[in-house]
């Protein structure tokens, strides 16, 4: 069972290096983070509801890419207050502090105030570009009481690689400025002569008021309620904050809520459970980003709060049979930066898809390579791949035809600049020195190695890539039909096969009973196990009988740590649970995995990886699955291990949750049979029965209950039907029951 668990331990050695990109870190914060975000702008603050006053070096309120609040944070009578307890809704919609006073002692007269006089309720949100803070003050002594509240307010505009720990030769120039009785505006020119400026409204408006502090003085009779009210906004003039207050709250949750979509619900027997989906759901919601191609799944906070190419293609396939509408917005998105050019800079190349993107001075200056950046091997393939996904689940002739020379591109790039020595296989190799050197998921500079531990040299064809390429072209071919483009479709299909066999030639070590991890510059295989050949495994490039060998080499113990299925397997020359991809968990690693085990038939690794991961969000704060976390064995009675500098929450972690859902289920549909199939189904005992509602397939839904017997087989229910769709479950003999 999933009972209430500890809290868990912190991992607090730094990771090695991974120069110039390495984000630093001192270990875990002193206060527990609570997190804020709303489109472009995010908040990291700590459980007070103060920022800049924890061991935290993320703390602040950002904007694109640029801090615009480095500290905000009152002091009551000279003293800081003491914390009751805080909340975050469960929709992230605010976070909620409950403080009190200390003793204040007065000189020579003893205590003056009692603590637990004064309640301060301190709510806090984020909406159209800024922070709206309200203080609430609540006597509830005999007698009156004075206050002396002393808000201190500072901004570094230090941009977010700043913040990760990189250093500039300089910087640009900051000013300070009160404005009136009640604003005062903190701005940084830089050296890319762009002003960015943070504008601090109070009300009512202070009784002193400088560049860096606000007071006010304030005697509460017994029972008495005073509010002040801060407005922060970020390269804009602050509104009247009482004023704005609650009507930013109502457009902030609108907002947040956005119109109502037909997408699917799922619930589970199990609490515990049901809170992870919930927590999951909730911050899947926060990271969607209205941008001018609609909404992108932001990848995750606090350091990767902008559009990610791999991250919101893969977090739109976790989605794909939940929410289809997340991938076609990231289609869209894509589609529209895709490279036209070739430019050594930013590592662009005609038809490769966007990397990553940033919005702040260094990316300006080209301090960092980032401002668009096409450094990744396997986006391209991925973009493809979605694309045919996308449409296998909506039927979205119309919008395939919108992005078909998008994917004519990508798929040129994949037969040229992707190949550039005609091998039959997508490589990668820097063309800026100050880019990536690894440009698969696993991107840290060590991630890519030999048996002996010696890093491999490029160009590198990843294990994995090339299972991408090929389920990229399968599905392309199935595009290409439906447009009637039949020649391209079968040179397409003849390319898959090709690519299979070449696959199955080069990267299968028999002594290892795995796939290499890549084939380095010179051909070599990296003879390595790792959980990369288990994304290979979840395209089906595969043979059976070796996926299968795959499969059994996850579940042994040098690579299941007991909460998850570790990057590297222990044993490896740079197996190391605390480093960022030679040993931690990742939970959409551990989805993708799942997934292949589904693919293949290999149901009985499932449960096992679902109810790990499960059972460690259980531990986590707020029920909350971070990017990763360290990997080490589980041990009897303690939570798993965190990693420092995760970030949490992160798009494709949340994200996992639905791809683990889909490989328990065994869930497949079929468009033009009005179909859902689910194959092999394996519901663990511990989560019971799972319910899906309104889960659509062209203009019908149906809602069902999918319950786990005793005899490991499931039960199949159908709560609702709209319009001509059927439910069939489907097992490994061949048998299927139709509802």
């Amino acid at each position: 069972m999933l009972d209430a668990p500890k809290e868990p331990s912190a991992c607090d050695t730094i990771p090695e290096s991974e120069s110039p990109f390495y984000i630093a870190s001192a270990g875990a914060p002193s206060r527990p983070r609570c997190i804020l975000k709303q489109n472009d702008c995010f908040a990291v603050m700590d459980n007070y509801g103060d920022i800049g006053c924890a061991s935290d070096e993320a703390s602040g309120l950002y904007s694109h890419d640029t801090r615009h609040l480095s500290k905000l944070s009152v002091c009551v009578n000279g003293e800081m207050p003491l914390l009751l307890g805080s909340t975050m809704r469960d929709d992230n919609l605010n976070m909620r502090a409950d403080l009190t006073n200390p003793d204040i002692h007065v000189a020579g007269d003893g205590i003056g105030l009692l603590k637990d006089t004064v309640h301060i309720k301190r709510t806090i949100y984020l909406h159209n570009g800024g922070l709206a803070q309200r203080n609430a003050f609540v006597n509830h002594g005999a007698e009156p009481v004075s206050l002396d509240l002393l808000f201190h307010f500072d901004a570094d505009f230090a941009d977010l690689f700043e913040v990760r720990g990189m250093r500039r030769p300089a910087r640009g120039s900051l000013k300070k400025e009160v404005i009136g009785e009640d604003k005062v505006k903190l701005s940084y020119t830089g050296i890319d002569g762009k002003v960015r400026e943070t504008t601090l409204t109070f009300e009512p408006a202070p009784d002193e008021l400088t560049e860096a502090t606000a007071r006010f003085k304030m005697t509460l009779a017994p029972r008495e309620t005073e509010r002040l009210y801060v407005a922060i906004k970020c390269d804009g003039e602050g509104q009247p904050a009482a004023d704005s207050f609650l009507w930013g709250l109502f457009h902030a949750r609108r907002d947040l809520v956005g119109k109502p979509r037909e997408i699917a619900s799922v619930n589970t027997s199990n609490a515990v459970v049901n809170e992870i989906i919930c927590r999951s759901l909730a911050d899947l919601r926060m990271l969607m980003t209205k941008t001018t191609d609609g909404k992108y799944p932001y990848a995750g906070i606090p350091w990767y709060s902008t559009t990610f190419g791999r991250d919101g293609l893969i977090t739109a396939m976790q989605l794909l049979w939940f929410d289809p509408s997340v991938a076609r917005g990231v289609l869209k998105r894509l589609a529209r930066f895709q490279a036209t050019t070739f430019d050594d800079a930013s590592d662009a190349q005609p038809g490769k898809i966007l990397h990553e993107m940033r919005g702040g001075e260094m990316a300006a200056l080209g301090e960092v390579p980032f401002g668009l950046y096409y450094g990744s091997v396997d986006s391209t393939p991925l973009f493809v791949l979605l694309a045919g996904l996308y449409v296998e689940r909506t039927g979205d002739i119309a919008f395939l035809r919108e992005i078909w020379p998008n994917v004519i591109a990508a798929l040129d790039w994949i037969d040229g600049p992707g190949d550039p020595d005609s091998d039959g296989f997508v490589e990668y190799a820097r063309a800026n020195q100050n880019g990536l050197v690894n440009q698969g998921w696993k991107d840290s500079h060590d991630a890519v190695f030999h048996a002996d531990g010696s890093l491999a040299d490029g160009p590198i064809a990843l294990v994995e890539v090339q299972g991408y390429v090929y389920a990229a072209l399968k599905v392309a071919a199935d595009c290409a039909k439906l447009l009637g483009e039949i020649e391209r479709a079968d040179t397409l299909i003849a390319k898959a096969e090709l690519l299979r066999l070449r696959f199955e030639a080069a990267f299968w070590c028999d002594d290892l009973g795995t796939y290499a991890l890549a084939l380095d510059g010179k051909k070599q295989p990296c003879r390595v196990r790792t959980s990369n050949a288990a994304h290979a495994m979840a395209t089906g490039i595969m043979m059976p009988e070796r996926a299968r060998q795959v499969a059994n080499d996850l579940l042994r113990p040098r690579f299941n740590s007991g909460w998850g299925i570790r990057t590297v397997a222990s044993g490896e020359a740079r197996y190391n649970p605390m480093s960022y991809h030679n040993g931690s968990i990742w939970p959409h690693d551990n989805a993708i995995i799942a997934i292949g085990l589904a693919r293949y038939g290999l149901t009985q690794g499932i449960a096992p990886i679902f109810d790990g991961l499960m059972q460690a969000a259980a531990y986590m704060d707020q029920r909350r699955l971070p990017e990763l976390f360290c990997g080490f064995p589980r041990r009897r009675s303690r939570g798993p291990t965190l990693y420092p500098v995760a970030c949490s929450p992160q798009a494709w972690a949340s994200g996992a949750v639905f791809h683990l859902l889909q490989a328990v289920l065994g869930l497949h549909y079929s468009l033009p049979h009005r179909t859902i199939t689910l194959r092999n189904p394996v519901v663990p005992m511990s989560i019971g029965e799972i319910t899906i509602r309104n889960m659509r397939l062209g203009d019908a839904s149906i809602s069902f209950t999918v319950r786990p017997e005793p005899s490991g087989n499931v039960s199949v229910g159908v709560l609702e039907r709209t319009g001509k769709i059927n439910i069939a479950v489907l097992l490994d003999a061949g048998d299927s029951a139709a509802a």
